[in-house]
C-alpha cells in the first residue's frame, strides 16, 4: 500500500485532483451559471482547445499556400505562353519590316528601269563553308527564271543563276572565281571585269582586272556593271575599291573591290528575267 501511494501513478493522480479543485474554485469565483466541475474542465482544458484551434488554422493556412502555389505556377506558364508568342510577332513583324524595305528598294529600280522584269526569289539553301557564297533560290523554270539571269539584292549586283529547275535554280555570286563581270570605276570611268580568287573569295573580295599601270582609280571608288556582254544591265552597283595594285603578270593594274553585299546574311532577292539589252 505504501508502495502505491509513493509510486507515479498516484502523484499523477494527486496533481489532476489538484488542478480540477483549483479550477472549480477559480470557476465558482469568475463564473455563476455553471458546475464547478464544468468550470474546472474548461479551465483545464480550454488552452489546450486554442492550441487544436491555431494549429488547424495553421493547416488551412497550408492548404492555401499549396493550393495559391499551385495557381501561380499556371500564371508562370500563361505568361512564359504569352511571351513566346509575343517574341514570334515580334520576328514576324521584323521580317514583314524587312520585305517591306526591300519592295520599296524594288519600286524604285522599277521606276528607273520600266523594262526589267522581275521574279521575288528566297535563299532556301546555303552552304556556310562554301567561299563563294553560292545560293539555292526557291524560284525556276515554272517563274521564268532562266541560266544567265541577273540576281540582285536592292540596286546591288549579287550573281547570276547558273542551273535552273522547275521550282529552283542555283546562284553563283560575284565571289565565285567563274563569275566574270564586264564594269567600270564611275568616277574616271575606267573599264574592265570582275574577277577573283580562293584566296580573295575567302576574304569577301573580288578585283576590277584590266586598268592601265597610269590608272586614276582609287581608293573609295565606286564599281557598276557597264552592261558590255548583254548578261547584266548597266549601272547595277557592284561595290568600292579598297586598293589599287599592279599586276605581276603584265604592265596592267587591278582594283581590289569589296562587294556592297553581305553574301552571307542574304534572304530575299529578286531574280531579272527580262531587261533591254
Amino acid at each position: 500500500m505504501k508502495k502505491f501511494f509513493k509510486s507515479y501513478t498516484f502523484k499523477a493522480f494527486l496533481a489532476v485532483l489538484a488542478v480540477l479543485i483549483c479550477g472549480s474554485i477559480l470557476a465558482a469565483l469568475t463564473v455563476e451559471n455553471e458546475s464547478p466541475f464544468t468550470s474546472a474542465v474548461n479551465f483545464v482544458f480550454t488552452p489546450i482547445n486554442r492550441a487544436a484551434a491555431k494549429a488547424a488554422s495553421g493547416l488551412g493556412n497550408l492548404r492555401l499556400y499549396f493550393r495559391s502555389a499551385k495557381y501561380y505556377e499556371g500564371q508562370v506558364e500563361e505568361l512564359q505562353k504569352q511571351l513566346a508568342e509575343s517574341r514570334e510577332k515580334v520576328v514576324e513583324y521584323e521580317q514583314l519590316e524587312q520585305k517591306v524595305e526591300l519592295y520599296e528598294k524594288f519600286l524604285e529600280i522599277k521606276q528607273e528601269h520600266p523594262e526589267y522584269q522581275f521574279q521575288p526569289a528566297s535563299n532556301i539553301s546555303s552552304d556556310p563553308i562554301d567561299l563563294y557564297g553560292t545560293m539555292i533560290l526557291n524560284r525556276g523554270t515554272l517563274h521564268d527564271v532562266h541560266v544567265n539571269d541577273p540576281v540582285i539584292y536592292e540596286k546591288y549586283l549579287v550573281g547570276v543563276v547558273t542551273s535552273v529547275s522547275p521550282t529552283q535554280c542555283t546562284v553563283s555570286t560575284l565571289l565565285n572565281p567563274s563569275v566574270f563581270v564586264s564594269a567600270y570605276e564611275i568616277r574616271t570611268r575606267e573599264a574592265g571585269y570582275t574577277e577573283t580568287t580562293a584566296s580573295l573569295a575567302d576574304n569577301g573580295l573580288i578585283r576590277l582586272a584590266g586598268a592601265t599601270r597610269t590608272t586614276a582609280m582609287s581608293t573609295g571608288g565606286i564599281v557598276c556593271t557597264s552592261g558590255t556582254g548583254g548578261i547584266f544591265p548597266k549601272d547595277l552597283l557592284i561595290g568600292e575599291i579598297t586598293e589599287i595594285t599592279d599586276a605581276t603578270e603584265n604592265i596592267s593594274s587591278y582594283a581590289i573591290v569589296k562587294p556592297y553585299v553581305d553574301f552571307d546574311n542574304l534572304i530575299d532577292v529578286f531574280i531579272i528575267t527580262n531587261f533591254t539589252k
